[in-house]
């Protein structure tokens, strides 16, 4: 009988292989743009109809996939990327002055809706797509960097941690070593659910105008672009829309399927498994010869 958990993740990677592989392979099989019909028409040699101006529903499908699904990769890496360090500095720094300093500003940039800093930004100069992919990106730092602060923090403070600085430990070795590792299961869920909320920033504003042209091959676009004829050729917005869902909802069952499956596996707290229960496994380097430390957290170890 198939595990329920091989079950979720079958039914998130077909669903979200659909809008992938349209996304990637699409413009690859799209060929070149045919003479131009009457607007909001079905049949006549287009498979799904024409859109608002009369172009080929079906390729404006096939070109639209990619501009959305690698501003949301690229900003949700972005994002990501900038606020590990930041929210482990956060968390690790003994100085307050140094906390106040990366954290406070992260609060203020949090208090405005993530569509609005948007638009207020677009308000001053015109995004392009790398100029979306900054300002999504630099929406979505203060909740990811407050998020891995948090955690961090939490593990920081653990008898293991002081451990490892009387025994000499650099604060790399201690951050890379047993504050960053316990932190992979909750990057991970935070990873699945920022990506579903890009995804929906990204169309959102390329829906806005904001980075894209107005008549540019992009479903998000399209949407906004072919919503007035929705009754007359439905396919023009039901498809983009149902190809952004499949991407969001597939991406939600994939992680969460992956952690599942990790907890499946015996992950416990902190991210470690299996033989080393009750110790934190460093690398060997420059800072003293790799080992285990005893995890005092554990009840019944020794110090």
């Amino acid at each position: 009988m198939r595990h329920p958990r091989t079950g979720r993740f079958v039914l998130g990677l077909t669903i979200v292989a659909v809008p992938l592989v349209l996304a990637l392979l699409g413009p690859v099989f799209a060929g070149e743009p045919g003479p131009r019909a009457a607007s909001f028409t079905l049949g006549e040699g287009h498979l799904l109809g024409t859109d608002f101006v009369g172009r080929d529903v079906w390729r404006q499908v096939l070109h639209g996939g990619r501009p959305v699904v690698l501003t949301a990769l690229a900003a949700t890496a972005l994002a990501c990327l900038v606020a590990l360090p930041v929210g482990l500095a956060g968390a690790l720094t003994r100085h307050r002055w140094l906390e106040e300093l990366l954290m406070r500003p992260l609060d203020v940039l949090l208090a405005v809706p993530s569509l609005l800093l948007i638009l207020l930004a677009a308000t001053v100069y015109s995004p392009g797509p790398a100029g979306l992919v900054l300002l999504v990106a630099a929406a979505n730092v203060p909740d990811a960097a407050r998020l891995v602060r948090a955690a961090a923090a939490e593990a920081a403070a653990r008898p293991a941690v002081e451990a490892l600085r009387l025994q000499g430990e650099t604060r790399w070795r201690i951050a890379a070593g047993y504050v960053g590792r316990s932190l992979l299961r909750t990057l991970a869920a935070d990873v699945g659910t920022r990506l579903t909320g890009v995804l929906y920033l990204v169309a959102t504003a390329a829906f806005l105008g904001v980075g894209v042209a107005p008549d540019a091959a992009d479903w998000a676009v399209m949407v906004d672009r072919n919503r007035t004829g929705l009754f007359v050729q439905p396919w023009a917005v039901v498809v983009p829309a149902l190809l952004i869902v499949a991407l969001t909802t597939g991406t939600n069952l994939l992680f969460d399927a992956a952690l599942d499956k990790d907890r499946g596996r015996g992950g416990g707290r902190g991210g470690h498994r299996g033989g080393h229960q009750g110790a934190v496994i460093l690398p060997a380097g420059p800072g003293g010869p790799g080992g285990t430390v005893p995890n005092q957290t554990e009840k019944g170890t020794h110090t």
